[in-house]
């Protein structure tokens, strides 16, 4: 089931359509699926809630049909949510995380080592690309880090895990991605706590942390000295960015931050529309209002930011409430008695934790590929845990 996310649009197309209908039947035959979703409301009502924004941004704006293309892969995911509400087979559903993991870190090995790829991208995207695939891997990294740390994974299992973990993490280095791997640390700094607190293993915790922080800085600093030359570049760019000189990853972002925001400044409420701010940025260049340097992006590297001039302040606050509500269902249930639940909402807390720090630096939906992730896990995990609460309530 995860594989189908890795590869282009057009191959994943047939399986999301199956899930989909597969859903649909669960939702209108099955009245425990159906309880399941109502104990998950709030995730599902905060997704409905920015459909419905982004709906309403569309029709305000009159823009093109096709800037509901994204908006609208909500509707396939809170019905593909269904299929969690099935007594599934979780070793399975681990594995196929795992060897995902294992396939996406060895596809980033392969453009960098066979092809020459500078910073690896993943099995589609472009050049372009590159960050979001980071983010998506070491989403996977976490999630097989997790099954890894489970007391009841079997030994076979759990070697597979580490591998996982192992050739993910190395594909995510290659990329070179600051954000993805700047938000990685605090968040599998949480997993490694939870982990602790949980199982009161607090030497095995210490040990895996100390083994993951010495792997990565000896990567980084021997074999793939770039990524510490682009850590040590941010400073150097931020100091020197001017009108005159905002060529640079670091000194295009805070450009194009300084034009979105302008544009939520003129536009405080309604904004300028979905999609919207690459025309506009074309066009404070054309006024020599803008470098034109960031002529060429479509948005604003900064998902908050992007909500601002797209939206304005009521868009900015669907998108916190899209990452709060689950949030917050997560975080009641974290420390739930029953290890399945607690291991489904640490899941979802840390998804939501990486997709919400990569927002502050880069766009972290507006491909469909960590769109799709990001719907599928934190609609499925939330589905999840209703189902099993149910399930402990009719004991």
């Amino acid at each position: 089931m995860p594989l189908c996310f890795a590869v282009s649009s057009r191959l994943k197309a047939a399986p999301m359509a199956v899930l989909f209908v597969i859903g649909i039947v669960i939702l209108v035959t099955r009245a425990e699926s159906r309880l399941s979703y109502r104990l998950a409301w709030s995730v599902a009502a905060a997704c409905v809630l920015r459909l419905v924004y982004d709906l309403g941004n569309f029709l305000g704006h009159r823009l093109d049909v096709s800037t509901l293309d994204l908006p609208v892969q909500t509707l396939l995911f809170l019905a593909i949510a269904a299929v969690s509400s099935l007594p599934l087979k979780q070793r399975a559903i681990a594995t196929g995380f795992s060897l995902t993991t294992i396939v996406l870190g060895a596809t980033s090995l392969f453009q960098r080592y066979v092809q020459g790829v500078d910073r690896p991208y993943g099995l589609n995207g472009g050049d372009w690309a590159a960050v979001e695939f980071a983010m998506y891997l070491l989403v996977l990294v976490l999630l097989s880090m997790l099954q890894a740390l489970r007391a009841d994974t079997a030994r076979s299992d759990r070697w597979l895990h580490v591998a996982a973990v192992v050739i993910g993490l190395y594909g995510a280095v290659l990329t070179q991605s600051r954000g993805p791997l700047l938000a990685f640390a605090p968040v599998y700094l949480g997993l490694m706590l939870w982990y602790a607190v949980r199982s009161r293993q607090w030497r095995r915790m210490l040990l895996l942390f100390a083994i993951t922080v010495v792997g990565m800085l000896a990567i980084t600093t021997t074999l793939h000295r770039e990524m510490v030359d682009r850590l040590t570049d941010v400073s150097h760019e931020i100091a020197t960015y001017g009108p005159n000189d905002a060529t640079g990853a670091v000194r295009e972002r805070l450009e194009m931050w300084h034009t979105a925001w302008n544009a939520f400044v003129e536009h405080p409420l309604a904004g300028i529309g979905l999609d919207q701010f690459g025309v506009y940025a074309r066009a404070q260049v054309a006024a020599g209002h803008a470098s034109p340097a960031i002529a060429s992006y479509v948005h604003p590297h900064s998902e908050y930011l992007e909500s601002l001039a797209a939206g304005g302040l009521p868009a900015l606050f669907v998108l916190l409430l899209f990452f709060a509500a689950p949030t917050y269902f997560f975080a009641r249930h974290l420390n739930h008695a029953s290890e399945p639940v607690a291991t489904a909402a640490i899941a979802g807390l840390m998804v939501i934790s990486m997709y919400g720090l990569c927002a502050f630096s880069d766009n972290v939906f507006y491909r469909a590929m960590p769109q799709s992730l990001y719907l599928f896990l934190v609609l499925g995990l939330a589905v999840s845990i209703g189902r099993q609460l149910h399930n402990a309530s009719t004991r």
